[in-house]
């Protein structure tokens, strides 16, 4: 029972059982009592029903405003006057998390009918809209409510029954002085259409639960669908809309004596009920020629499949237990299914406890936990279980454990009984002493019902709610896929009221949070485990208490192999290319990506086995004794590496997870790189390999260097590119990579560019520091020192076209370099310098020839393959071209040439 006021009070969408919030902070879950014989309240007719208490949900801090289910009652949502948001399992009734993001007081909740999403609006001014799959903030909507009061009791909001329109009660537009209902659009959160026309803050908006056809004749489409929205507002009157009109179906101004607290619409989508704060309950009838177009639910759900929304699959839990008729024994001494003697006794004790009076000497009353007094047990039975493993006992009511598995919510049929009391006026009245009981074909057997005596709006009816737009409805696009509804407007639904401009609605910062206490059992982080007292037990890593010994001087266990006499390679006549490095009894590397990351070995010759070990911020994260002694290591921030003497090759997680099989390569590693997800190793014998870790995939098949490898030239450095691309510099001054669309070794850059290039990188060095350069000017000027060690030789005598030929052959390469390394500056800057030096020199057919490269196709040709691609890197190729074509119009040989395309890429704009 509860101590205070009930605020609250919401149907599971399957009507199994009914959540009631207080300003006790408590939120209380009610089963069906089916041997309930309580009066009605006010006189002495029997109630048609009895409800039970079945469990009592502490987390709140202070009153709990209101409550919403989760569309399959897979959770319970409740919010409260202490600023928090607390998610609950909706079987098991447990906590799942609190969030407290809101500054201020929160007021209302619901979810969205598709299940991605739910939004709570606070005192703080703000509309918070929530990820169901992480618990984390999508959005946060300010501007409509940034001048509300915050005088009203509620603000509770309502989502359209195709997921389309969130509309949020008290928000106001034109500075304040028009108080109007904001309709907040899906994916984007913005808030271009309101609902005008009450002369007082908007408390509540309720959806019908049912999707409506414009055109009644038509199909369940985007285009063809429309809501009905009622709102609440503290002018005493009630609105409802229909969001294919401009202005409102209904006003019913003379209706209740005070404000309108809370709103509820029918499962038939027939009724809306009221409650108010003069203490009545109102009930409006609809006829189906009054809403017309109605669209069952199934097609409702149907429906909603569009926006393609898979919730995650449900953690593994417990099979809940509950009381039962058929429990044989129970540790609180019932014996099938009846308390026995003793209980019985305890349970009289416990209803008279005696007086009781505080420290001042004053009597009070002392509150009785009756939920274990009742002698009738739940005729329900059964077991629900989302997973296959076996469940302890949970408690009940009582505080003890019981027998008999819990069930998720199912529906009741109705009693015939309910009946009573139905009218056909459009509109009652009535004082909470009397009931409204719509008739039994509006509740047919096996299907979720919702009770007329609540005085509240179903969580059912929270999670449907319309949609408003402009005169031409509004197009959303979801993640998954194209949803389309909405008002038809003028910009502001009106209701009687002259016309107000919409209030736009951008995103804000979400409200800073206090910081949660050390024992919040229920914070958004999740759960911690617990020591002895309570107290969190710190998690620990593999390898993280072992003490980390001092690396001592590091010794040769075997000296470097040379490629010469180890490994047999039959292309090369029985000598490999590359040799092995040195067997160390200590090794390590330090990540580029994260400073303090150090991925560690150590090897032994006394028989111990290898030992690999990775260390974050000066705490090991992982060790792993592998089966051979490690060669080589690579770290990046997405993985481990390391080359084993035997040519196996393991990869690592930052947290020593296995992310892929052990792979065995034909010789040891001589190189090894990683850089982002990918690796890269070339073995003894040659081979390069480049592996995708995240894909767990080999970019290329392996590739043998040989092809590249002399007796005059050796791999000077290797390394692997972001995009997974490698780079091989060679000491002859050549780069090289390979391309995959080409299945090719290609060379990126050659030190001999830089006898005839006027664009060669290298000479500049000594002005521009390296770390400045991007990748392919970098590599020249790396390149450039190996042409100053003597590894480069260039003739002595230079032919008349020299320097033009190797300039423009020098830029070609260089754009072919920044496509293939992902450099988007240097390939626009290697293109408009190519283009200067071709209008210097005037050559037409090689402008020409790049022109129609950039522009594409002007028109389409039956039969002509059209393989043009419009970007490259990112950019616009006919962007580049227009800047291509600036440069050609203001040489002197190719104006004419510029300028004519000029023109004809301003046509084809146009067009």
């Amino acid at each position: 029972m509860h101590s205070g006021p009930v605020l609250c009070v919401r149907w599971s969408n399957s009507g199994k059982w009914l959540a009631s919030g207080s300003d006790d902070a408590i939120v209380m879950i009610w089963d069906l009592d089916p041997h309930g014989s309580a009066r009605v309240w006010g006189n002495d007719e029997p109630n048609i029903e009895g409800w039970k208490a079945l469990k009592r949900l502490p987390g709140h801090d202070s009153d709990v405003a209101d409550l919403a289910w989760h569309p399959k009652d897979r959770y319970l949502a409740s919010v409260g006057l202490d600023s928090k948001v607390i998610i609950w399992c909706g079987y098991t009734l447990e906590p799942l998390r609190k969030l407290d993001r809101h500054g201020g007081f929160v007021k209302g909740v619901i979810w969205d009918p598709v299940g991605e999403f739910f939004a709570t609006q606070s005192d703080d001014k703000s509309c918070i809209i929530w990820r169901t799959t992480d618990w984390e903030v999508e959005a946060t909507v300010t501007k409509p409510f940034q001048d509300s009061p915050g005088s009203t009791f509620f603000r509770r909001l309502s989502w359209s029954p195709d997921g389309a329109h969130i509309t949020a009660s008290n928000a106001l537009n034109n500075n304040g002085y028009v108080f109007v209902a904001a309709v907040i659009a899906r994916n984007d959160w913005t808030s271009d259409i309101c609902l005008v026309g009450h002369e007082n803050t908007v408390e509540v908006a309720s959806y019908n639960p049912h999707i409506f056809l414009r055109d009644t004749t038509g199909d369940v489409t985007p285009t063809n669908i429309c809501s009905v929205v009622a709102l609440g507002a503290d002018d005493l009157s009630i609105s409802v809309w229909q969001t294919k009109s401009p202005r409102p179906l209904i006003v019913a101004k003379d209706a209740f004596d005070g404000q309108i607290y809370d709103l509820s619409w029918s499962l038939d989508g027939l009724t809306l009920y009221a409650c108010s704060a003069d203490g009545s309950l109102g009930a409006f009838d609809f006829d189906r020629t009054e809403l017309d177009g109605i669209v069952s639910l199934d097609d409702k759900e149907v429906y909603l499949q569009r926006f393609g929304f898979h919730p995650p699959p449900e953690a593994a839990s417990t099979v809940v237990t509950r009381p039962s008729a058929t429990s044989t024994m129970a540790p609180n001494g019932v014996i099938g299914g009846q308390p026995s003697a003793h209980a019985q006794a305890a349970a009289a004790a416990a209803m008279d406890p005696g007086p009781a009076y505080d420290k001042k000497g004053r009597r009070r009353i002392k509150p009785v936990f009756i939920a274990a007094l009742s002698t009738a047990p739940s005729t329900t039975t059964g077991t629900y279980t989302s997973s296959a493993a076996p469940a302890p006992y949970a408690p009940n009511m009582s505080g003890f454990a019981s027998t008999q598995p819990i069930q998720p919510p199912t529906p009741y049929p109705m009693s015939s009984s309910s009946a009573a009391g139905q009218s056909n006026g459009h509109l009652y009245n009535t004082n909470t002493s009397q009931a409204f009981h719509p008739a039994p074909s509006q509740h047919p057997p096996a299907t979720p019902h919702h009770h007329d005596m609540n005085f509240s709006q179903t969580d059912y009816e929270r999670n449907h709610r319309p949609t408003t737009t402009a005169q031409t409805p509004l197009a959303f696009a979801n993640r998954r896929g194209s949803i389309h509804s909405g008002f038809e407007t003028d910009g502001d639904a009106k209701m009687g009221a002259p016309p107000i401009s919409a209030v736009d609605t951008t995103n804000s910062n979400p409200v800073a949070a206090g910081k949660r206490k050390a024992g919040d059992m229920m914070s958004g982080g999740g759960d911690e485990m617990s020591g002895p007292g309570g107290k969190p037990l710190k998690a620990r890593t593999l390898g993280g208490d072992k003490p980390r010994e001092p690396v001592g001087p590091v010794r040769e266990l075997r000296a470097a192999v040379s490629g010469m006499v180890l490994y047999d390679d039959r292309e090369m006549g029985g000598m490999s290319k590359l040799g092995v490095p040195p067997l160390k009894t200590f090794l390590s590397v330090k990540s580029d990506d994260k400073e303090g990351d150090v991925l560690e070995t150590r090897n032994f010759d006394d028989g111990k086995p290898s030992e690999i070990t990775f260390v974050s911020q000066k705490q090991t994260q992982f060790l792993d004794y592998p089966s051979a002694s490690t060669l080589s290591l690579a770290l990046t921030g997405a993985f481990c590496a390391a080359g084993l003497e035997d040519g196996s090759l393991n990869v690592y997680s930052l947290t020593g997870r296995r992310l892929m099989p052990t792979l065995l390569l034909d010789s040891p590693c001589a190189i090894m790189e990683g850089a982002k997800c990918f690796l890269m190793a070339i073995t003894a014998s040659a081979k390069l390999h480049v592996w995708n870790t995240k894909t767990c995939k080999a970019v290329f098949p392996p590739v043998s260097l040989s092809t590249i490898l002399n007796p005059n030239s050796s791999i000077s450095s290797a390394t692997v590119r972001p995009n997974g691309v490698p780079i091989i510099i060679l000491s002859n001054g050549t780069a090289y990579t390979y391309d995959t669309d080409l299945a090719s070794l290609t060379k990126i850059t050659e030190a001999r560019w830089g006898a005839g290039s006027d664009a060669w990188e290298g000479r500049q060095r000594q002005n521009k520091a390296v770390s400045n350069k991007g990748v392919v000017a970098s590599l020249e000027i790396t390149l450039s020192e190996l042409e100053a060690g003597g590894g480069v030789s260039f003739p002595a005598e230079r032919p008349q076209w020299w320097d033009a030929a190797y300039t423009l052959g020098h830029l070609e390469t260089r754009q072919h370099a920044a496509r293939a390394l992902d450099s988007p500056a240097e390939y626009k800057t290697a293109l408009l310098l190519y283009a200067k030096r071709i209008a210097d020199e005037g050559f037409r057919a090689k402008a020409e020839e790049l022109i129609k490269e950039l522009c594409g196709p002007l028109y389409w040709k039956p039969g002509r393959e059209e393989a043009w691609s419009p970007n490259v890197l990112g950019m616009a190729k006919r962007d580049l071209l227009r800047e291509v074509l600036s440069t050609f119009a203001r040489s002197k040989t190719l104006a004419k040439l510029g300028q004519d395309w000029q023109e004809t890429l301003k046509r084809a704009a146009a067009d």
